[in-house]
């Protein structure tokens, strides 16, 4: 094989424009890297979830989801103590964060047996990147509040929270839409593409493993506080980087919209990101209440649970569904604004 030298020339990518080879499917440059996942934004933003390819076979998250209750049934079992529990959890995360690394090195062999492998894994790396997904979900409740009212917004945030709908107001659902775009730009999109950035398929895959893992047994009830310690515990840390740059996106696309605050962003940020019951949440959170002026998070109701959060930010507590589309606005100029990074990163690595 052809050794990368220092300008770049040996990589693949440039390759592929000089003599036309093969383009290997899991590029070993990271400007290669970079062209793909900037290539894979466009395509996710132009053709979303793909439905028509989903309606017959499943979703990577679909088949990740069901592993993981594979051994949630088998292994969280409660006639165990916890200490068994727990490290029972910590055997799935292992087990299923290897499986998924594996997954994503075979499927880069597998896309590099073609001529075109790298439009492959581009398609394969928009299909996981929650960029244009996320987007709809949250207009969908911008969408119901104006169109049906509470109802509607009760309806459509059922989606993407798992708070009682019913325990919400119009201001609640609103606010309740806006966090969770703010919380899932960082997990949905900047993590994943850092995640493929840094290490190619494996890492994507075994990142949004992990993700799926916190956001099925990362819960702090009785059936997953031990068996699932682990899985919130390594999703803290492996989203404890992209949290901050993803604050940071927010606080920069602030300055591109109307009435956007990017100096009261980086006040609230730094201020009130630590009032987050979580170690992430709270850095694009506050990010966002500042830019736009308002105050999110408090008290809130999971099931008969009540959660007495602080709030984030100084602003209006009583969001409205504009005020979601103003964070649209926002969270597109942020997404356009990590492709110009991704970009800038590219053009560094040669």
């Amino acid at each position: 094989m052809e050794a990368i030298d220092q300008t770049g020339r040996g990589s693949p990518f440039f390759r592929s424009m000089t003599t036309l080879p093969y383009f290997l499917a899991m590029p070993a440059h990271l400007g290669d890297r970079v062209f793909v996942l900037i290539l894979a934004l466009v395509v996710d933003a132009i053709l979303g979830e793909m439905p028509w390819l989903f309606a017959h076979v499943p979703h990577p998250v679909v088949l990740a989801g069901r592993a993981i209750a594979f051994f949630d049934v088998r292994l969280n079992r409660e006639n165990r103590d916890d200490a068994n529990r727990k490290l029972r959890g910590i055997v799935t995360l292992i087990v299923l964060i290897s499986g998924a690394a594996s997954l994503g090195a075979a499927i880069s062999v597998f896309f590099g047996c073609f001529s075109l492998g790298w439009v492959l894994e581009c398609v394969f790396v928009a299909i996981l990147v929650a960029q244009r997904s996320l987007y709809d979900h949250v207009a969908r409740v911008a969408i119901g509040l104006e169109t049906s009212g509470l109802a509607g917004g009760r309806d459509a945030i059922r989606h993407i929270v798992g708070r009682d709908p019913e325990s919400l107001d119009e201001y609640a659902v609103a606010r309740a839409a806006i966090e969770s775009l703010a919380e899932n730009f960082s997990d949905g999109v900047v993590a994943p593409a850092l995640a493929y950035l840094a290490a190619g398929l494996p890492g994507l895959l075994a990142y949004k493993m992990v993700n799926t893992l916190d956001s099925m047994i990362g819960h702090r009830n009785d059936r997953y506080r031990a068996f699932g310690w682990a899985a919130a515990r390594f999703d803290d840390l492996v989203n404890l980087i992209p949290a901050r740059i993803t604050g940071m996106l927010i606080v920069a696309a602030a300055a591109f919209v109307p009435n956007g605050a990017p100096a009261m962003a980086w006040r609230i940020m730094w201020r009130d990101h630590a009032r987050h019951r979580s170690p992430n949440g709270g850095w694009p959170e506050s990010a966002i209440a500042g830019a736009l002026d308002l105050a999110l998070l408090g008290p809130r109701h999971y099931g008969q649970v009540v959660v007495n959060d602080p709030w984030l930010g100084d602003g209006r507590a009583k969001a409205t569904a504009a005020d979601i589309r103003r964070a649209l606005g926002l969270y597109w100029i942020a997404c356009m604004l990590l492709a110009g990074l991704l970009a800038v990163v590219a053009v560094i690595a040669g």
